[in-house]
């Protein structure tokens, strides 16, 4: 905070320098993003291997020992105070409301779809996650955008369209599935945009208390439906590469939650969504090649790359609106300091 002259009083100061916000740097920005793109990657190739190459018949299942590793890494580190968030009380459960709901649909939805869809077809149909984040930011966070970024929205979309139009294995189950992910991932982006205020539960206390809420009802559903049964009489448990896969999905699925929440931390939910629909379509070009369950069609093509055209556009909007709003703060505090 700036010195006062010899004669200026508090409240001249307090009214001719306006606190302002500080601006984020570009790096944190970028870094967690990156980071949050990496994490989304190798799970869906760690997940898609399980569920189909392995024909893993237990997605709840799965998604159960994500819940447990987040728990676990979570609680160990508050014990050993590498991370702090607020210990339990009866707030809490109203404080998160209706996270934990979204949470657990987001998790079970987004696991079924990947076993039931090529590679691709589940990357091209993940883009309407993309307006339904959108629609949410401007209702729920009041949020405002410039027409580039819905014509960049609009374009994402577009391409999801012709390539969903031409998917030669439509398979309806599948796509009732990722339809449904799509809106479980775009609400819990947003929710919890809203509520990682770090007065209240932070970051960690968000996904600590989500998974915690969660877990039990989800190995309800679980033994009820026949799920975990399957699970522990799966014939690879013996598998030494099948169970470092599972163990690995486990901890992939900590680190994406906890990318997700550092991404959107930094970053609007939107342009983590974004940045997810970016790094699906490396995914689906891999598939093309090394999936085995995807059949070429020239308009599926073509709608992949519309869809990437219209990420890539929307990343180079989204960092030069940032990349100025920062120099303009600068340039603020910069003026404001030669005032005082």
């Amino acid at each position: 905070m700036p010195a006062m002259s010899s004669g200026q009083s508090p409240g001249q100061a307090a009214e001719g320098a306006p606190a302002a916000a500080p601006a984020v740097s570009a790096v944190p920005r970028v870094l967690s993003a990156l980071f949050y793109g990496t994490c989304s990657f190798l799970i869906v190739l760690v997940n898609k291997a399980l569920l189909s190459a392995y024909r893993f018949p237990s997605p709840i299942f799965l998604g159960i020992g994500q819940m447990a590793a987040t728990i676990l890494i979570l609680y160990i580190s508050k014990l050993n105070k590498i991370i702090h968030f607020p210990d339990f009380d009866k707030s809490i459960p109203v404080k998160l409301f209706p996270l934990p709901l979204i949470y657990v649909g987001n998790h079970i939805s987004g696991l079924s779809s990947t076993s039931k869809l090529s590679l691709p077809m589940f990357t091209v149909l993940r883009k309407f996650t993309i307006p339904l984040t959108l629609l949410l930011e401007i209702i729920i966070l009041g949020k405002r955008y410039p027409l580039s970024i819905f014509i960049s929205v609009f374009a994402i979309v577009l391409g999801a369209f012709i390539a969903a139009g031409s998917d030669l294995s439509f398979n309806l189950e599948g796509y009732t599935f990722v339809l449904l992910n799509d809106i479980f991932t775009a609400a819990n982006g947003v929710y919890m945009k809203q509520k990682m205020d770090p007065k209240e539960l932070g970051k960690y206390g968000v996904l600590f208390y989500n998974a915690c809420f969660m877990v039990v009802p989800t190995a309800i559903i679980s033994f009820s439906t026949g799920d975990f049964q399957q699970a522990t009489h799966f014939q690879h448990w013996t598998n030494f590469l099948f169970v470092f896969q599972f163990l690995l999905s486990c901890l992939l699925g900590f680190l994406l939650m906890y990318s997700t929440v550092l991404c959107s931390h930094y970053n609007s939910a939107l342009t983590t969504t974004v940045v997810g629909a970016i790094k699906n379509i490396s995914i689906a070009y891999i598939g093309m090649l090394i999936g085995g369950d995807y059949i070429f069609s020239m308009l599926n093509f073509i709608g992949l790359n519309i869809c990437m055209a219209g990420g890539l556009r929307y990343s180079f909007l989204t960092l030069r609106g940032k990349s100025k709003s920062t120099q303009s703060g600068d340039e603020e505090n910069a003026l404001l300091e030669s005032k005082c």
